[in-house]
């Protein structure tokens, strides 16, 4: 294989330079500048800037609905990332089957993709309104009584069910192409050798997935800790009793309804960052040890 030669020198920084930009603008510029209002008390209405050090992150480490919103993200994060890769892969799995008529189902499967977050939870709201919801009404034949409304367990649940269902069409398209990808001569091969439908996918696909599975680890990740203000913003708005508070969720909370929180707020973003980034080496570095690439 000849390797691509440019022969103007210019050319190649030329066609960088769009990307770049955008991220100089819209990622380092405001990161730069959230790390420089994290270390001043600021008073929006005035245009006051009092520096004040580390005091907004050892207020925040000392504030018990700062801690309480760690915990509930912790939460949110781990059933969003857990339930929507195993929900998406097991779809994935059954549209992937040479049955005809799939064509119309896969379809269906990734529509949801193409919704914001905040219609996912408006859409989610009216199924399961406690007057008026249709599963809130199949639920109740069954004696369950939710109502996520006043319940802050059904809250998060609530929430949870639909960033789920939110991002299913996006992780079933990467789990597609990543199935269709998988030599059929190789499970044919085990099929012959006696292995069975269960031993077939855990012992050679969900492997030869793993590259797929680790981006898609990160990506949701990324979404429900970032992605998901819309969906909550439209319905539970953090409550009832911060059950549902998230912490980009209690950002926005003292970055733009409190005059003088915005010092708290561009704290909170580069500890929720950090926090991110963290994760998504330990993901990487954690799973990359277990995956298989072809």
């Amino acid at each position: 294989m000849v390797a691509p030669v440019f022969r103007n020198r210019i050319l190649p920084y030329l066609l960088l330079l769009p990307s770049a930009a955008l991220v100089l603008v819209f990622f380092i510029y405001p990161a730069v500048q959230s790390l420089e209002l994290s270390l001043y008390r600021v008073h929006r209405v005035r245009g006051v800037k009092l520096y004040v050090g580390l005091e907004n992150f050892e207020r925040l480490f000392t504030s018990t609905t700062y801690l309480n919103s760690l915990e509930v993200t912790a939460k949110f994060v781990v059933a969003v990332v857990f339930f929507a890769l195993a929900i998406s892969l097991a779809l994935a799995v059954g549209a992937s089957q040479p049955i005809r008529g799939f064509g119309a189902y896969r379809t269906l499967l990734i529509w949801t993709y193409a919704l914001s977050p905040a219609i996912a939870g408006l859409i989610w709201a009216l199924l399961t309104d406690p007057a008026i919801g249709v599963l809130t009404g199949a639920l109740s034949k069954f004696g369950i009584d939710f109502n996520w409304r006043r319940s802050q367990s059904d809250a998060l649940i609530f929430i949870t069910a639909a960033a789920v269902w939110k991002i299913l069409g996006y992780n079933i398209l990467f789990f597609l192409a990543g199935l269709k990808n998988i030599p059929r001569d190789v499970i044919e091969a085990a099929s012959l050798d006696g292995a069975n439908a269960w031993t077939r996918f855990w012992k050679m696909i969900f492997p030869l997935l793993m590259p797929v599975t680790l981006f898609l680890l990160i990506m949701n990740t990324l979404y429900a800790s970032f992605e998901t203000f819309g969906l909550i913003d439209i319905t539970t708005q953090g409550g009832p009793g911060r059950a549902t508070n998230v912490l980009v969720y209690n950002l926005y909370n003292d970055g733009f309804k409190s005059t003088t929180g915005i010092g708290l707020a561009s704290a909170q973003s580069i500890i929720l960052l950090g926090i991110v980034a963290t994760l998504t080496v330990f993901q990487y570095r954690f799973v990359s040890r277990r995956t298989f690439y072809q």
